[in-house]
């Protein structure tokens, strides 16, 4: 059984309808950037690794309701520091995610193959991978690529969900109050429960605005929104002032 602490990484500010397609347009919307650490087991667990340089001020913190720190700073909460890592877990490797993976020298990071592929090679609309970020675990030989759904350790299993991106990873977690799933793709809450005007149109859910394919997005969130006891979308603001889940 594993504890999730979120922890914010940093930030983003944009338009809505990056998070939420075709809905939200004009709306200025603020997310957090989160690191997950998974207590529990005999190693030490993250989930993606967020922004080496956060942007952090009052303005920010008081949008996501939230504390912004460093990756020491954040690990620090928890007694830990990067060399305490020993696996690192990647939902996708878009750069908010793994900047600082070169810091948890120690650590095995596991991505899906897909992933590896498209940071190598990515399509020029997707600006957002960055390969800078992982050539050093790359050379020291620490990433374990992954091509399938994959319990990489007990009570913890990917599933390939290519929502967001093409090797994107939602992860299953065994915990006190039951299987909590940390979605692979950039999502928060409303994705999954949408206003009146959504559902007044016959969709349960809505695909994140940046995605590989609209309608497989939109089918494999449905999977998702059921998966688990506890739904944890990727960037939802209201666990920035959360301190465990559950």
């Amino acid at each position: 059984m594993y504890k999730i602490h979120p922890i914010v990484m940093g930030t983003k500010i944009f338009d809505k309808s990056m998070m939420t397609y075709q809905w939200g347009m004009g709306e200025e919307y603020s997310i957090p950037i989160y690191c997950w650490y998974l207590e529990g087991g005999d190693r030490k667990i993250l989930v993606d690794t967020g922004e080496m340089s956060p942007v952090r001020s009052e303005a920010r913190e008081r949008a996501i309701h939230g504390k912004i720190y460093t990756f020491e700073q954040g690990l620090a909460r928890w007694d830990l520091a990067p060399r305490d890592i020993d696996m690192v877990i990647h939902t996708h490797l878009h750069n908010d995610h793994c900047e600082n993976d070169y810091k948890c020298e120690n650590a095995e990071i596991y991505v899906h193959e897909k992933e590896m592929e498209t940071i190598h090679h990515p399509h020029p609309l997707d600006y957002r991978y960055m390969v800078d970020y992982i050539e050093d675990v790359e050379e020291n030989g620490q990433i374990r690529a992954i091509a399938g759904d994959t319990e990489i350790a007990p009570g913890i299993v990917a599933i390939h969900t290519p929502v967001h991106t093409e090797g994107g990873m939602s992860l299953l977690i065994d915990t006190p109050g039951g299987r909590a799933v940390i979605t692979g793709f950039c999502v928060i809450q409303e994705n999954f429960d949408p206003p009146k005007q959504i559902k007044a149109m016959e969709m349960e859910v809505i695909p994140p605005g940046t995605h590989v394919n609209s309608y497989e997005a939109y089918d494999i969130m449905m999977k998702i929104k059921t998966a688990g006891d506890i739904l944890i979308p990727l960037h939802e603001p209201a666990f920035a002032s959360t301190e465990t889940i559950p």
